[in-house]
This record gives C-alpha cells, sequence and structure tokens, in this order.
C-alpha cells in the first residue's frame, strides 16, 4: 500500500471469482476424414463403395444360351456413379449375350425395361459427398457410345435368319409355292418312289422348281386319298413326325400333265 498526503492507494491484486476466470478457446474438432466412422453415419451408404447419399435399387442382366435361360441380378444399396456404372454394364452384356434362343427374344427387352425404374431412382440422387471408405465405381461411357450397342441388330439379324428357314421349309408350303427334292438318287431313277426326300421351297421362277403345290392337307399322311380332290395333282410329298403330319399335292412343272410323272415324295418316316 502506497500513502501520499490525504490519498490513500492500494496495489493489492484483487482475486477474480473462480466462474469468471479466463478461458482457452476451444478446439475444433476434425472433421471425418476418408473411412472415419462419422462418415455418413445414420445414413444409407452405396454398398460397393461406402458413400452417401444412396438407394437401394437391384439391376438385372439375362444370358441366352440357345435353350438355357440365365438371369444375372446385382443388389444395391447404390450410390449415383456406383448405379449408373452397375446399370450400363448390365445393360451393355445384355445387348450381346441376352438374344441367343428365342425365349431370350422375349425375355431379354422385358428385363432391360424392368430396369428403367431402377434407374431413375439412382439418377435422382445428388452426387456421392468427399470421404468415402472406397472410391465410387468409375460411370463409364453411356450404353450408346460403347461398341456393345450394335447388339440391338442381333434380333433382327436372329429374326432374318428365321424367316429365311422357314421360308425354305416344306413344312410352311402353301398351295401356289414352288419345291425342289434336293436328294439326286429320285432325280437320277425315274419311277422311284423316295422315302427320304429332302425338300425345300423355292421360286417358281427358280430353274431348280420341280412342282407347284396345288393343294395342302392337314392330319394325313394318305398322299394318294388326300390329292384325290385336286384334279392337277400329278404327285405328292408326305411329312410325319410324332403326332405332325401332312401332305402337299403337287403338279410337276417339267412334264405335261398327259403324260403323268413317275416319281413321287413318298412318305417321310423317321
Amino acid at each position: 500500500m502506497t500513502v501520499t498526503g490525504d490519498f490513500t492507494i492500494s496495489t493489492q491484486s484483487a482475486e477474480l471469482p473462480e466462474s469468471a476466470a479466463p478461458t482457452e478457446p476451444a478446439s475444433e474438432a476434425p472433421a471425418p476424414g476418408p473411412g472415419l466412422p462419422g462418415y455418413g453415419e445414420g445414413q444409407l451408404s452405396c454398398g460397393h463403395c461406402g458413400s452417401v447419399p444412396a438407394v437401394d435399387a437391384t439391376f438385372r442382366g439375362h444370358l441366352g444360351l440357345i435353350i438355357i435361360l440365365k438371369y444375372l441380378k446385382t443388389r444395391g444399396p447404390f450410390c449415383r456413379s456406383c448405379g449408373i456404372a452397375t446399370h450400363r454394364e448390365m445393360t451393355s452384356d445384355s445387348l450381346w449375350q441376352g438374344w441367343w434362343g428365342i425365349p431370350s427374344m422375349i425375355v431379354n427387352p422385358i428385363i432391360m425395361l424392368i430396369n428403367i425404374p431402377q434407374r431413375l431412382k439412382v439418377d435422382k440422387l445428388a452426387e456421392p459427398l468427399p470421404g468415402a471408405p472406397r472410391p465410387p465405381m468409375d460411370p463409364g461411357k453411356p450404353v450408346y457410345l460403347r461398341p456393345t450397342i450394335l447388339g440391338v441388330l442381333i434380333p433382327a439379324l436372329l429374326i432374318t435368319v428365321i424367316y429365311l428357314v422357314a421360308k425354305r421349309d416344306p413344312e410352311f408350303a402353301k398351295a401356289g409355292d414352288c419345291i425342289h427334292n434336293n436328294n439326286p438318287i429320285a432325280a437320277a431313277l425315274p419311277g422311284l418312289v423316295d422315302k427320304n426326300p429332302d425338300v425345300e421351297v423355292v421360286p417358281c421362277s427358280d430353274p431348280k422348281a420341280e412342282a407347284r403345290v396345288v393343294g395342302r392337307e392337314e392330319d394325313t399322311d394318305d398322299g394318294e386319298a388326300a390329292c384325290r380332290k385336286f384334279p392337277t395333282a400329278d404327285g405328292y410329298f408326305t411329312y410325319k413326325r410324332s403326332s405332325t403330319k401332312y401332305t402337299l399335292c403337287l403338279q410337276s412343272l417339267e412334264t405335261p400333265k398327259q403324260t403323268r410323272p413317275t416319281t413321287i415324295f413318298g412318305p417321310v418316316t423317321p
């Protein structure tokens, strides 16, 4: 304490209450980094990379193996990047491997249509937030920019091949069509009843055309009886396998009606 004249000045330091003591500023908690437990806590995360946001979705594919159908499936949840990448990959694979078989040509388009609502759910998501445990999948090029987009031509090519094969198959022959027997023995031996003909439908303008179909009878392989109702018929071709049988009544294109041909395409009984 210092005394000066009539005044007294105290230099003793006053003690502050404990509650009023200054405190150090609290340090900020570090933001969660890659793979830390705090990332995306309480949110649905991508099952492939762990990113958020994510949505439940399932993408499907198809593999056609002539008579065997194989169904493919990849489940989520997916973030936007992983979902788009999975959909593009599944669609791309189905475009070239999903058509091989008549059932597959029906199933494959249905499966690709089923994927559309799943893709729309993924498209609505925001981009994945940084800091995921693993990097999201690379979506890659859109399907229409990949070589596999040429797979859309496969159904058209298969249908064309099936049509051309069916067009030459006598099973689909009708009145007015012309046929040719590829069995050379029948042509070399007049009078032979060919028990094993190799008949195909050909254009009537084709030099190979041997006879015109003037009538067709279902559920019978008795050519003699079936073709009596067709006055111009001078031959016949019959087919029988299991429960399928039919007769084509024929008129020769090479021999005038008054000299009836003796070669007849006889019954086929495997």
